[in-house]
């Protein structure tokens, strides 16, 4: 090794510390992957309570004991996302009928503008029990698969809640836990890192909700004056979309504007497509610059490479923990930073 000159050992010492840190990161990875059941609550527990801590803290500075308070916010936060999945669900089924409907016509329109033969909807039609007896046991089997991973799902959403309400509750005892831990003279370090990256996932959510509050009274708005069906539906889904950076938005605008399409025609469509959009330049240019830059500071392109790295190791779960994850890894990285840069004492 010291035969090698000075650059050519440091791009070695480089390389070797990349590739332990890769390794380390593949094999966490692996195990969350084997653990989902355990670590997805865990991850959707440490947002929920870094989205309803304040709500937490005002309870209990009311002099609300604080199991009662973590219940009461618990119990609010369910109304909440119950309320807003109905609506969202009901509006859906509303217009549902109405877009298949605008999609078989433009099927039909299609298939009798190309003519081509055998690609009818009644062809298609007259081959359905064919296909039915030939794919049935693998449709059946996905079924069973389906109902799993709902019942697999459902209980992770319980676990979750449970432990926002032991997070809401037994917060102020996690530095308690985390400085035994730390090893020998790195305690006020080890807080100090931990309380500044709740606080950017949390300053995250909040900010990220309060955006989305705005863009879903926009789009409804817009809607409501453009008498589209379910208005208000498709408001809660832009809401619950905007946790999902970019992508939520572009889903929820695209389901927007099918439903004005389906229902009120090409021109209202339009209409629909020119809000979605305006509201979006009003996120991108002026709420996110004002709103984000005063809790977490991302360029966008890391937002996107974080969505989509969230999206190959964890699909849409991992979407919606990316953005909020590299949040506190940059807030991890500005206190090491800060810290390193500070004078040491002289006493």
């Amino acid at each position: 090794m010291h035969l090698l000159p000075e650059p050519a050992r440091r791009l070695a010492a480089w390389c070797a510390l990349a590739l332990l840190v890769a390794g380390v990161g593949w094999v966490g990875l692996r195990l969350c992957g084997e653990l989902r059941t355990a670590v997805t609550p865990v991850l959707l527990a440490l947002l929920g309570t870094a989205l309803l801590g304040p709500l937490h803290r005002r309870l209990v500075k009311a002099h609300v004991n604080r199991s009662l308070a973590a219940g009461l916010t618990c119990v609010a936060v369910v109304a909440v996302v119950g309320g807003a999945v109905y609506i969202v669900v009901a509006a859906l089924i509303d217009t549902g009928d109405q877009i298949v409907a605008s999609l078989k016509d433009a099927a039909r329109g299609i298939t009798d503008h190309f003519g081509a033969a055998g690609t009818s909807l009644d062809d298609l039609a007259s081959n359905g029990r064919e296909l039915l007896g030939k794919f049935g046991g693998t449709a059946a089997h996905n079924v069973i698969s389906g109902v799993s991973v709902v019942g697999e799902t459902i209980a992770m959403a319980v676990l979750a809640l449970l432990l926002v309400f032991f997070f809401l509750r037994d917060g102020d005892r996690a530095t308690g836990v985390l400085r035994p831990l730390a090893p020998d003279g790195n305690a006020d370090t080890v807080e100090a890192v931990a309380r500044r990256a709740f606080r950017a996932v949390e300053g995250f959510m909040r900010g990220t909700t309060f955006i989305a509050l705005i863009d879903a009274l926009c789009i409804s708005v817009g809607l409501l004056i453009l008498r589209v069906p379910g208005a208000v539906g498709l408001g809660a889904l832009v809401f619950v979309g905007a946790y999902i950076p970019y992508l939520g938005a572009f889903i929820s605008g695209a389901v927007a504007v099918l439903v004005a399409l389906a229902d009120r025609g090409f021109v209202i469509a339009l209409w629909t497509l020119g809000v979605v959009v305006a509201v979006q330049v009003l996120e991108g240019h002026v709420l996110q610059p004002v709103i984000q830059s005063r809790t977490v500071q991302m360029h966008p392109a890391v937002v996107l490479l974080a969505i989509t790295a969230g999206a190959s190791v964890a699909g849409i779960l991992g979407m919606l923990l990316a953005v909020p994850l590299t949040a506190a890894a940059f807030g991890v990285v500005h206190e090491l930073r800060e810290r390193g840069g500070e004078p040491a004492d002289t006493d």
